[in-house]
């Protein structure tokens, strides 16, 4: 059963609907659980960013399941399925793996090299596992997945200089603006966006930093953090007169500031002039907004555009990056062909293994005079002979797993020895050499009650 990713982004439609299908992390349960209840899914992990809302699945049935992750993106964005049908995109096998592991590395990112979105992969795994729609075959690819993503920073300079949406939002201020140095600054939401937009404004040189956030104890720890202020979100008007730029990176399903409610503030700041950049998607500032004078507003086209300018360095670097992701999905597909054989090379061991207790139960009565270490010598003997009889057809099983001469050996092999184990070519059924299955664990260990196996944005 591979894997499949069905995707849309703000790419692949424009904005004002796209925004409707970005999926919050309090959404998230009641996503995972109308995906993994339909007929044809059997694992599903979504990833919601702010450019981009993708599916991942294990699937039983491929144009089955497009109709039901069709039909649920439908019910949760409340979009007829016509209306956005035509924006899907849609990887499968190699090229979903491969797809994950640029999102992973930063390739598909508006940024650049982008630093958050491998947190946001992360945190998407990790919600999969703990609302149990996750199993081995989605855990595996995800596990990789960060790992490929590591390893792209690492081993080059694709991070380097302006890596995120967050920094590249300070940036776009502060290249508006001249310098953000001594300015008031108000940010609103202190999920990791919000939080990394507030550290470097900090770093910048911000004079105060406010900080709004639906959850008080959350701006209370984030203005902490950074020496800020905590502005309730009742008196964000209050806060707007006083600033000089606001920030916004929040995960609600509509406006928090609209045109009217701006309007009436802009009469009590003496004509002073606001900059907004709103980089959260549903977007959090009405874009009517741009339009009342004085102010500048930013939102993430604009952040998009900032960035492309800036990533000529890190451009360079996609050719390495793209090397690494290659053998990186090779390594994948190295492992997934080799636990495709495991239960059968399990199943092989277990049953010589009945075999050869077997045979020394029934010469228990010839054995009764040995000592303790003459047995012990017996059972080394005894498992040393089992284990290089079956070395060389377990090594060639695992070694041709996948292609026609390891099906024609599997298939002996289950004839010869009576071996009562399924073929899975996904190697979605079990790990290691013993065969044990391996339940699903997540980037923070165990799953609970995952199946066979935070936020992004706001506060």
């Amino acid at each position: 059963m591979p894997a499949v990713v069905i995707g849309l982004n703000h790419r692949t439609m424009p904005l004002d609907l796209f925004e409707r299908f970005t999926i919050d992390h309090a959404r998230l349960p009641k996503a995972l659980s109308m995906l993994t209840s339909c007929d044809n899914v059997t694992e599903a992990v979504v990833v919601s960013t702010c450019n981009r809302t993708e599916v991942y699945l294990v699937a039983d049935r491929f144009h089955g399941a497009f109709q039901e992750v069709r039909d649920a993106l439908s019910d949760l964005s409340h979009v007829a399925s016509g209306d956005f049908a035509d924006h899907l995109y849609v990887h499968y096998d190699e090229a979903a793996v491969g797809h994950l592991f640029r999102v992973a590395s930063g390739v598909e990112s508006d940024v650049l090299g982008d630093t958050d979105v491998l947190g946001q992969v992360r945190r998407a795994w990790a919600t999969g596992v703990e609302e149990g729609s996750i199993g081995p075959g989605l855990n595996l690819l995800f596990r990789h997945a960060v790992e490929t993503g590591k390893r792209a920073r690492t081993d080059t300079g694709i991070a380097r200089g302006t890596a995120s949406v967050s920094h590249a939002a300070v940036e776009m201020a502060t290249d508006h603006l001249g310098s953000i140095d001594g300015r008031t600054v108000l940010v609103v939401g202190t999920g990791s966006i919000g939080r990394a937009m507030a550290v470097a404004l900090r770093k910048a040189g911000a004079g105060r930093v406010l900080v709004a956030n639906r959850t008080r104890t959350h701006a209370e720890e984030l203005a902490s953090d950074v020496g800020g202020e905590v502005v309730a979100l009742a008196d964000l008007g209050r806060a707007i007169v006083d600033c000089d730029v606001l920030l916004t990176s929040t995960g609600a399903s509509s406006v928090i500031i609209d045109h009217g409610d701006l309007e009436s503030v802009l009469a009590r700041r003496g004509g002073a002039p606001l900059l907004v950049v709103d980089v959260a998607v549903p977007r959090d500032v009405d874009p009517a907004v741009g339009h009342l004078p004085g102010v500048t507003l930013f939102d993430i086209d604009d952040l998009q555009r900032f960035a492309s300018a800036g990533a000529r360095e890190r451009t360079r670097e996609i050719a390495a990056v793209e090397a690494i992701i290659s053998d990186e999905v090779d390594r994948y597909t190295t492992e997934v062909v080799a636990r495709s054989a495991a239960p059968l090379v399990a199943s092989l061991h277990e049953r010589a293994e009945a075999v050869r207790r077997a045979e020394l139960d029934r010469h228990a009565g010839r054995l009764t005079g040995l000592s303790d270490r003459e047995r012990a010598a017996v059972e080394a003997v005894t498992r040393g002979i089992v284990a290089k009889v079956l070395h060389d057809p377990t090594v060639a099983v695992k070694a041709n797993a996948g292609t026609p001469t390891g099906d024609r050996l599997a298939d002996s092999l289950r004839l010869l020895f009576s071996l009562d184990v399924a073929a899975d070519p996904a190697g979605a059924s079990g790990s290691g050499a013993e065969g044990e299955p391996e339940a699903a664990t997540g980037p923070d260990g165990p799953a609970r009650g995952a199946r066979g196996g935070s936020d992004p944005a706001a506060g």
